[in-house]
């Protein structure tokens, strides 16, 4: 079992998995930053809602729908230029996060979307009887019955970066992604790569297990 692992360099490791948590978590940040505001403005822009913009909404819902149908390996390639502008580099972890971000953002902001739906459309009628703002609606309202689905989207989405800062390694973002790329897979080293992919599983479950936990905390129902 120990000549099994003979390739694996455990400091090489230590560094993937650091590299794969700073980009997972600024991505994650910025992800939900600009995710939960599209998400709500897709809802409140929507017919029948109270902000109704048609025209606002099928532009956003389009923008939306193009970047989240392309592939995230393509996404990456089509967005050097801009990383480069954005942040000098399209590689290693800085220039993984744009592309993260502009691949999770519309697929968080859909879910966002899709947890405001669920609110009963009488309790908004209701608090504008009373007279509340908009503002006020959305603050009081709107985010705070739609918590639970938020934070569960939030969780989906940090599952699916895991995944994303994998395929970053394809283009030499660093992290596990790219270890297991350059040793597992192209110098045929299968123990790095079940190292690799243990981590991101562990990754996954620890995130899963950490959503889970939120979402029933904030969830007053």
């Amino acid at each position: 079992m120990i000549d099994f692992f003979h390739n694996i360099v455990w400091a090489d490791i230590a560094q993937a998995t650091f590299d794969t948590l700073l980009m997972l978590g600024g991505s994650f940040a910025l992800t939900v930053m600009l995710g939960i505001p599209l998400g709500v403005l897709l809802f409140l822009t929507d017919r029948g809602q109270i902000s109704q913009n048609i025209a606002v909404n099928r532009l956003l819902g389009f923008s939306v729908n193009i970047l989240r149908s392309i592939p995230f390996v393509i996404l990456l390639i089509m967005m050097i230029p801009l990383t480069l502008a954005l942040v000098g580099t399209s590689l290693g972890v800085a220039g993984a996060i744009p592309p993260l971000v502009a691949g999770a953002a519309p697929f968080y902001a859909r879910l966002v979307e899709s947890a405001l739906r669920e609110i009963p459309r009488s309790t908004i009628e209701a608090v504008q009887a009373m007279g509340a703002t908009r503002i006020q609606i959305i603050t009081k309202v709107l985010v705070p019955e739609a918590l639970p689905g938020i934070v569960s989207g939030a969780t989906i989405t940090a599952i699916a970066l895991v995944s994303f800062t994998a395929m970053a390694g394809v283009v030499g973002a660093g992290g596990l992604g790219d270890l297991a790329i350059r040793y597992g897979y192209q110098r045929f080293q299968g123990d790095v790569m079940l190292v690799t992919v243990a981590l991101l599983i562990v990754l996954v479950q620890l995130i899963q297990f950490a959503g889970d936990r939120l979402a029933g905390a904030v969830d007053h129902r």
